[in-house]
């Protein structure tokens, strides 16, 4: 019977609809960080975003163009497939490793399919008209998880938290591990350059932005400086009061967009 169930459970993570919805999740993530790009540049620039550059602000973006809800809900059914294709992975992916190496393939499968499944949730609530987190709800968020016991403590350790997933995301950039995720043997030398340049840029960008994040949100828990307890727009922020901050935030942006368009050229190269 645990065999059967097994192997009913495989079939579904070798299923070619759940496959194909997981690739119209590349197709909606990706979008997700050209529009943060987008709206990053245009805070480097003082053209004054209608809305922060964060997935929230992607959303809300979305949501004010022509066919915006239907687009939402289709971003959502991608998101929270491509969540499930990566808790697959968590069940009974990663044979070819063993031991610790396989259990630290399985947690980064269960930190992805979080994560993609929980942009999922924040699309489907723009696209039912909720309002997602704000930067406010983020700091009350904060302060309330203070008022625990060992409060401090907790909020300092997952900002160290996001920061150690900052250097693992960089650190896939750096050693370009991303591209044992890809097969883009059928391009040429030049192709298969320029992907790999895109990746490279995209991943450092991301865990650049994600150890930002995480430095802010355990200064805030250190200091009480509830100010600096806010999410990806907060880092961006901080970025830009920066000298220079403008072309600092301008490559950040571009990086964005790099990552973007790596992440829609898995559509077509990614292995499943």
């Amino acid at each position: 019977m645990a065999a059967s169930g097994r192997t009913k459970a495989e079939q579904v993570g070798e299923s070619a609809v759940l496959k194909a919805l997981a690739r119209v999740g590349l197709v909606a993530y990706g979008v997700v960080y050209l529009l943060i790009g987008g709206l990053a540049l245009q805070l480097a620039w003082g053209a004054g975003p209608s809305t922060r550059p964060d997935p929230a602000g992607a959303f809300r973006t979305l949501a004010g163009q022509p066919l915006g809800n239907v687009l939402l809900w289709l971003i959502a059914v991608g998101l929270v497939a491509l969540g499930l294709w990566k808790a697959s992975d968590v069940v009974w992916g990663h044979r070819g490793f063993k031991g610790v190496k396989r259990l630290h393939k399985r947690a980064n499968s269960a930190l992805w399919a979080a994560i993609y499944t929980g942009l999922g949730g924040r699309s489907a609530l723009v696209a039912a008209g909720y309002e997602t987190a704000n930067s406010r709800s983020q700091k009350e968020a904060t302060i309330g998880v203070l008022a625990w016991p060992g409060g401090r403590t907790i909020v300092i350790a997952a900002g160290l938290i996001i920061i150690s997933v900052g250097l693992v995301v960089a650190t896939k950039g750096v050693r370009k591990t991303f591209n044992e995720e890809i097969d883009v043997s059928s391009l040429s030398s030049t192709g298969q350059k320029r992907v790999l340049r895109l990746g490279q840029v995209g991943y450092l960008t991301k865990g650049v932005a994600l150890g930002i994040v995480g430095g802010l949100l355990s200064y805030a828990a250190w200091t009480f400086d509830w100010q600096k307890a806010s999410g990806l727009d907060g880092a961006l922020q901080t970025i830009l009061e920066q000298p220079f901050g403008s072309w600092l935030l301008s490559v950040m942006a571009f990086g964005f967009l790099a990552f973007g368009l790596f992440v829609m050229l898995q559509v077509r190269y990614r292995r499943m």
